[in-house]
């Protein structure tokens, strides 16, 4: 059984910084994409981020300079690095995992981790 599980989250004061970690059990991970999504005030996800299985990166531009990703492929994890966080960036983080092949696809999802920006 594939779990994912996000950490990290914890109340923050706007400047400072958090990761975000990814931990993957019952897969290799280093056959998946991973991205990374946050809950909007609507409730859908946006998507904050994505590395790939060959650790090709893609942040929308207007994030681009605060977040970063990686992934540690041996320990099944995966990380978001965030820098200088606003009290925007409080919101419910998701990791999601998926993989294509063979005409199928295989994607899941952790439960989240929460994070509050508050002076």
């Amino acid at each position: 059984q594939v779990k994912v599980v996000e950490s990290g989250g914890g109340l923050v004061q706007p400047g400072e910084s958090l990761t975000l970690s990814c931990i993957v059990t019952g897969a290799p991970l280093d056959v998946y994409d991973v991205e990374w999504y946050r809950q909007n005030p609507t409730g859908a996800s946006d998507l904050v981020g994505s590395i790939s299985k060959s650790q090709t990166t893609a942040i929308p531009d207007v994030e681009k300079s605060r977040f970063r990703l990686s992934r540690d492929n041996a320990k099944n994890a995966a990380f978001l690095h965030m820098n200088s966080l606003k009290f925007e960036d409080a919101t419910v983080y998701y990791c999601c995992i998926r993989r294509l092949g063979q005409g199928l696809r295989w994607e899941y999802w952790g439960q989240g981790t929460r994070v509050t920006v508050s002076s």
